[in-house]
């Protein structure tokens, strides 16, 4: 039975003491994860992707949040961060040689997996057979997964931002959207205007991560005709001024901030408080490769009260 969650820090708090060694090597598909953020229609996506003084700060998977025993764009690496953090799930999506749509950010399979070659002269059943390995090259028994799978298993888990890679149609990933009815919880990155015009016209329904890091590329979503209320605007990976943010949230668009890379390096040497100066700053979304680090340290920035409370469910 499903139990609304009305104080978001008492649902953080409960799970706090977990450690990182605690986790077992569960791989299941499991229907008992202790974070759920959970938007039934779009127009909830809408009205949580709107910028308001009480929203509530989030961090982004990259890559679904790969940590030791669990692969880069893994729904295994996906349910490991679900157990500590509520999180945005980003992943990439690419396409086997038999057209079938697996989540990959690389052009080969030789980073991830116990195979090699590029993905697009394998077959899928080639690259399924391969064994997914972490980021320090151990092996796993995970498999890579198609976008029909993340799609079927983030359904009331959890939100997702998807990374189309170049060789893939994105009709073929909104045709995967509409069929799965992932509307509500599955953004599509776009990397310029005319991407996002694209994807606007093929569903007009969809929440786009769209790049706006200056006045002048705000200047341009402006005129686009893509409605404010379907942008959340990735700024970037380099920290923005708090006046830059404002403009940005004066128009009700949620910021998100690549603090992947350098931003996350500066964080180990200097300390995780720096994830909580960003989001004091006006970065509404920490997109980063330590997902579980970084939500514990802007934990004490969630408002007591918030409208957006009532999307978090724990089962």
């Amino acid at each position: 039975m499903k139990t609304k969650i009305y104080g978001f820090l008492m649902l953080l708090l409960l799970f706090s003491c977990k450690k990182e060694n605690s986790d077992s090597q569960n791989t299941a598909f499991a229907s008992n994860d202790p974070y759920r953020l959970v938007l039934s229609t779009v127009e909830e996506a809408r009205d949580f992707y709107s910028w308001t003084s009480d929203r509530i700060p989030m961090v982004s998977a990259h890559r679904g949040g790969p940590y030791l025993g669990y692969p880069e764009n893994s729904i295994e690496a996906f349910e490991h961060v679900l157990r500590h953090t509520p999180a945005i799930i980003e992943f990439d999506v690419a396409i086997t040689k038999d057209s079938v749509l697996i989540l990959m950010h690389d052009n080969t399979v030789d980073r991830t997996t116990t195979g090699k070659g590029r993905v697009i002269d394998l077959t899928f059943q080639e690259i399924r057979e391969l064994n997914l390995v972490d980021k320090e090259g151990g092996k796993t028994n995970f498999r890579v997964p198609t976008l029909e799978e993340a799609l079927v298993w983030g359904k009331g888990k959890t939100l997702f931002t998807v990374d189309i890679k170049r060789e893939v149609p994105f009709e073929m990933v909104v045709d995967a959207i509409k069929r799965h009815q992932a509307e509500p919880y599955a953004a599509v990155i776009t990397y310029s205007v005319n991407a996002a015009k694209k994807m606007h016209r093929l569903h007009p329904d969809l929440m786009l991560s769209v790049t706006i890091r200056n006045e002048e590329e705000l200047q341009r979503f402006e005129e686009s005709g893509i409605p404010v209320d379907r942008w959340i605007a990735f700024t970037g990976t380099t920290d923005r001024p708090e006046e830059f943010n404002a403009l940005l949230h004066d128009l009700g668009v949620f910021t998100i901030l690549g603090v992947l890379g350098n931003l996350d390096r500066s964080a180990i040497a200097r300390g995780d408080q720096i994830y909580a100066e960003f989001v004091e700053k006006g970065a509404d979304i920490l997109a980063t490769d330590r997902p579980i680090e970084a939500a514990e340290a802007i934990r004490g920035l969630i408002p007591e009260e918030s409208s957006k409370k009532k999307y978090f469910e724990i089962r």
